[in-house]
This record gives structure tokens, sequence and C-alpha cells, in this order.
């Protein structure tokens, strides 16, 4: 039970919405961007370059701040193996994904500066008191933020480089059943509630255009360490006072990985019109191989563990495209391809993630020359998954898992 329980938390910790991207990620940093498939890397749409290539900053026109949300919707879908098929699906609240993004620099100047707030990892996973993987998981919580100010150099009207500080911040919440009943037939509990320390990383770009019709991306988003220190533990434990004694601790330590990223991305602009945008990203998960909590008292009768998670690093493919219909409406489209990071026999109740599609759609409506409207809408497509075993103590079984995210943005220029 200890080690099922620690080791699902150290997925937790990292999770997102299980639904929205591989490996955690949540990919909802631009509404622009969302509805070309998330591509952004080697274009310069808005002032959310400050997270998809802060090279390509300098590069816009204008000063301006960018207010954006998403209402992310996700199910997931469990059938066990065993005779007499048992199903579960989760109760998830709305997620509120949101980015935040201002710059500004003056007219004729080289420099621009600018500052982002968004939300990479975010979510709440509930499963209920009485599926079947209850001793493994009933709810999730998690909230990240980051806050990335951002400089940005326009070496020519060709060329530009960028760099951001990032500073990650979050909180966490997660709560299990405990394999324990008394004679009324109520089950132990036990909650875990913490908030990461502040940590620091780094966001890096170049972008180039090399010809009026084709522009180069690339982009370099550093490994965060989140580290949760003296989080809380409790236990609502029935039973006799022998078995209480077994769960004694009031806190725990934790320190785990939010992986590095490397992005290229193309523009192509054949006509003033129509814009194709493409982006290969690299997120490295290999970097994620163990999990080690350690307790200030006794759980399960250790005060300690590790759990094995040997993710591997994934690839995202994606394309997008725009097309400017006139002053007032610019309609685009995409879709990518998301690998997912997590190997056969380590599928959790928190994270069954699987190869991903989505497709996505969106335009802008220019309400006057300082406004704009972005809308967009993304469906997320998780492929089923079936693990047979529990090298992760996991759940063995079938999941399914889709989301839906409609979002919008208010900008304004000046």
């Amino acid at each position: 039970m200890k080690s099922k329980f620690l080791a699902f938390l150290g997925s937790a910790l990292l999770s997102a919405s299980i639904a929205t991207a591989g490996g955690y990620q949540v990919n909802l940093q631009g509404q622009k961007q969302i509805g070309m498939g998330h591509v952004g890397t080697g274009l310069v749409l808005d002032q959310s370059s400050i997270f998809f290539n802060p090279g390509a900053l300098a590069h816009l026109r204008q000063n301006g701040i960018q207010l954006g949300v998403s209402a992310l919707t996700s199910k997931i879908a469990y059938r066990s193996l065993s005779p007499g098929i048992s199903e579960a699906r989760t109760d998830n609240p709305m997620g509120t994904p949101f980015q935040a993004y201002a710059s500004y620099g003056a007219e004729e100047s080289p420099w621009r500066f600018g500052i982002g707030v968004y939300t990479p990892y975010g979510s709440t996973v509930n499963w209920g008191n009485y599926w079947q993987g209850r001793f493994g998981l009933n709810e999730l919580s998690l909230q990240a933020i980051y806050i990335q100010p951002t400089v940005s150099y326009r070496i020519s009207d060709r060329f530009g480089v960028g760099a951001g500080l990032i500073i990650s911040t979050g909180s966490v919440n997660l709560q299990r059943s405990i394999p324990l009943q008394n004679a009324f037939g109520e089950e132990g509990h036990i909650e875990l509630d913490g908030k990461s320390k502040t940590a620091l990383g780094f966001n890096v770009g170049v972008y180039a255009r090399p010809i009026d019709k084709l522009s180069l991306g690339l982009t370099y988003r550093s490994k965060v360490d989140a580290t949760v220190e003296a989080g809380d533990v409790t236990f609502r434990i029935p039973g006799a006072a022998p078995v209480a004694a077994q769960f004694t601790a009031t806190e725990f330590d934790a320190t785990l990985p939010l992986p590095d990223n490397i992005t290229l991305g193309i523009g192509f602009m054949p006509t003033e019109r129509l814009t194709i945008g493409a982006d290969i990203q690299r997120v490295g998960w290999g970097a994620y191989k163990a999990l080690r909590f350690d307790f200030n008292g006794i759980v399960g009768g250790q005060d300690h563990t590790e759990a094995q998670r040997n993710y591997k690093d994934s690839y995202i493919y994606r394309l997008g495209v725009q097309y400017k219909v006139n002053e007032m409406l610019t309609v685009r489209a995409g879709g990518y391809l998301d690998k997912t990071p997590v190997r056969s026999g380590y599928l959790t109740p928190e994270t069954p993630d699987a190869d991903s599609r989505s497709v996505s759609g969106g335009l802008t409506l220019a309400l006057s020359e300082k406004i704009d409207l972005d809308l967009s809408f993304s469906y997320i497509n998780k492929k089923e998954r079936t693990d047979l075993s529990d090298k992760s103590s996991g759940v063995p079984g079938t999941y399914k898992a889709v989301a839906y995210i409609p979002g919008l943005a208010v900008n304004y220029k000046f």
C-alpha cells in the first residue's frame, strides 16, 4: 500500500490535465496558436511570443497587452481486466488555464521588454471514493504558475534573439482511500497537501526570416525542479491503535523534474493573406527516472520510498494554417500528434497517458484598431490504452481520455 500511494504521488505532482498533453504538459499558452495546432515558434503572431519564442518578440510592430483563458473539460474512462467487468469515469470539474502577456519597446528601438504569466500545469482529476482503483487515487488537484520576465533584441529586420527568466510556483492536493476498514465499513483515507518552493528556469529563442516568405524559430526551455518541503500529511485511520501506529507522518518532502523542451518552428507565407506553420518539439521526459519521498514519520511502516518511472523523451508534431479573410477577420485551423513518454507497465490512474491526436480551429475579430478578440477550440483524443502490469503501482486496465477546450483572449495594442 505505502509504495502504491507514494508512487502515485510522484506522478500527481507533475500532472496537469490527463487529457491535455503527453507527459503532463498543458499546451494552452496562446489562443491564436491553439487555433493553429499550438504552432508558434517560427511565427510572429502576438505578445505570446514571450512563451513561444522570445527571439521573435522584438519583431512585433506594436506594444500590447493580452489576456486569455481556456475552459478545459476532460473525461477519462476506465475498464478493469477482471472477470465481471468493472468500469469507472472521472467527474472532473472544468479547468481554467490562463495566459497574460505584456510587452513594450520604444518605436525605433531594437529592444523590447515583456512579461508573461501562464499556467503550464493545472487541473483536477476526480475518480470518486467508490471505484475499483480508489486505493490508488480518489482525487487530485494541481496548480502551477510560471512568471516570465523577458527581453528581446532585433539584430536586424531579419534576425532576433531573446531570453526570459522562468519563476515557477504551485500547489498540490491529493486524496486516496486506504485498504483498512472498521466494523461499520468505513475505509481509511489519506490526504497530502503542499506548496512547491519557488524554482527558477529560463526560456531562450532565436528568430530568423531569411527571405520574405520564410521564417524560422528555435527555442529552448530549461528543466525546472519542483520541490515540495514540509507538505502536510493527514490520515483518517479506522480500527485499533496498533494499525494507526503505522501512519505517524505529518510532513513530506519531494523533488520532481519538470522537463526541458526544445522546439524548431517554420513559417511559410505563400501570399500576404496565407500563413502556414509547422513545429517539432522534443520534451525531455527522459530526466524522470525515479522518484523519492521522505517523511518525518512512518507511512505504512517506512519513512521513505522510491518508485521507478523510467519515462522516455517524447516528440510533438504540429501543423497549422492562418488565413486573413479581410481587415476584420482572420481564421485558423491546425492539429498535432503528441507521442506519450509513459512506457508500458507504468500507467497510473492519475496519468493514463497515451499518444494524443488533436484538431483545432480559431479566429480573430478586429473590433477596432487597438482591440482584437481571439477565439479558439481544440479537441484532444487519446488513444485507448491497456496496461496489464503495475510496475509503477498503478491500476491495471484499459483507459481512454478526451478533452474539449474552447478559449478566448483580448488583445490591446498601443
